[in-house]
C-alpha cells in the first residue's frame, strides 16, 4: 500500500533526523528548512511523528496476516494469488 510506504520512509527520516541529533547534536531538519521553529520544520515533525503512529498499525497488521495464514494450516483460508500475467510474445 503506498501510504504505508510513505509512513515507513517518513519515520526512517525521522529516526536519521534523531540519530544525528543524538550522535553529532545536529538537527538535519532544522537545518534544511530554516530552524526548529519555521514552519516547514514543524510540518515535517508533524508529519513524521503521524508516519510513525501510522507505522505501529503495520505492526499488527503483519501479526494478523500470520495469524490468519497460521490458522488455516490447508492453506484453504489463504487468500487466492494472482496469476502472473504471461507476455503474449
Amino acid at each position: 500500500m503506498v501510504i504505508d510506504r510513505i509512513a515507513l520512509i517518513l519515520a526512517i527520516i525521522g529516526g536519521l533526523n534523531w540519530g544525528s541529533i543524538g550522535l553529532f547534536r545536529f538537527d538535519i531538519v532544522a537545518w534544511i528548512f530554516g530552524g526548529q521553529t519555521a514552519a516547514v520544520s514543524r510540518v515535517i515533525y508533524t508529519l513524521v511523528g503521524l508516519a510513525a503512529l501510522w507505522c505501529i498499525s503495520l505492526l499488527f497488521r503483519a501479526r494478523d496476516e500470520a495469524d490468519e495464514e497460521a490458522g488455516s494450516p490447508s492453506g484453504l483460508g489463504k487468500k487466492p494469488r494472482r496469476a502472473a500475467s504471461k507476455p503474449l510474445f
